[in-house]
């Protein structure tokens, strides 16, 4: 019981939220834009998303171990699961399930594809490759200075498009627009789960946009991603996205002001708020998704 536990810590399920919130915005669009809700198309994508999301994890404890082990200031959302560094479980435990995530993710594209055409089959192909490339080798972008943009280009971008296309057969200004938000703030979300982790980082070689900016730099990065994806919400509105769903993040504006100024103000570097800047960060991505998405379903 207590390795089966650890292999479900491992995968860090908790960060599966995201997914189905995001992977919902882009079905709940098409849906409102006219199409009809397709069920089965709707699973074997959300299959997609939940093991490419899984198979990152598991892959990600794996290929970091290195650094994992010489992190010292670990965070609930930085520093790995710490299973593999706890010695519960073998590391080789992660890479298979990983490689198994990627079989049961990959069938399942192949399935969408079947189903629902070739853009969707690009889609799920482009997300799956650009997942694992994150920080499996030979590509492993996150020591690249590039994981953190490819994050925000899967997860908030390519997850909606997904859960679109499968409805709606078509892409449409509305959902990108309505992406927008999310991917900008799931850009900024990676800096600040980045910013414990930067001494471990980069003495490992794992060059993250922390490690090549430097804090100081990435912190005003993060402050003007933040206000400037929230201060675009009007523009949104007005290239098309309905105004209910670019209106409904605006709630969170002022919790987005204090965070931004909070860690441009140094909140980043001191070891007592660093947990609090990445739980307001992943907060602020998950609540304007959330919010995007039930003001699309009240919205008919």
């Amino acid at each position: 019981m207590r390795r089966l536990l650890a292999f479900v810590k491992l995968g860090r399920p908790k960060f599966l939220v995201g997914g189905f919130v995001l992977y919902g915005l882009g079905a709940a669009l098409a849906v409102r834009g006219g199409a009809v809700f397709d069920p089965g198309s709707f699973l074997w994508g959300q299959l997609v998303v939940t093991a490419a999301q899984l198979m990152t994890h598991y892959a990600n404890d794996y290929f970091d171990l290195a650094a994992d082990r010489a992190n010292r200031t670990p965070t609930q959302f930085s520093g790995g699961s710490r299973v593999l560094v706890g010695g519960t479980l073998r590391p080789a435990v992660a890479l298979i399930a990983a490689y198994v995530l990627l079989l049961i993710a990959v069938s399942a594209a192949v399935m969408l594809g079947r189903r629902a055409g070739p853009e969707a089959l690009l889609i799920a192909v482009v997300t799956i490759l650009l997942a694992w490339g994150y920080s499996a080798p030979p590509l492993r972008l996150c020591a690249r200075g590039l994981g953190e943009l490819t994050t925000a280009l899967v997860v908030t971008l390519l997850v909606p498009l997904l859960g679109h296309v499968l409805q709606a057969h078509a892409l449409g200004a509305p959902i990108f627009l309505a992406a927008a938000l999310p991917c900008a703030l799931q850009f900024a979300m990676l800096l600040a789960i980045e910013f414990p982790d930067a001494a471990s980082d980069a003495a490992t070689g794992k060059r993250t946009l922390v490690v090549r900016m430097g804090a100081p730099a990435a912190a005003r990065l993060y402050a003007v991603i933040t206000l400037g994806a929230f201060g675009a919400l009007p523009f949104f509105a007005g290239a098309g996205l309905p105004a209910r769903v670019a209106a409904a993040p605006a709630l969170l504006v002022p919790i987005a002001v204090w965070q931004a100024l909070r860690v441009a103000r140094g909140a980043h570097g001191d070891p007592a708020r660093r947990e609090s800047v990445a739980f307001w960060s992943v907060a602020l991505l998950i609540a304007s998704a959330g919010a995007e998405l039930l003001a699309t379903i009240a919205g008919g």
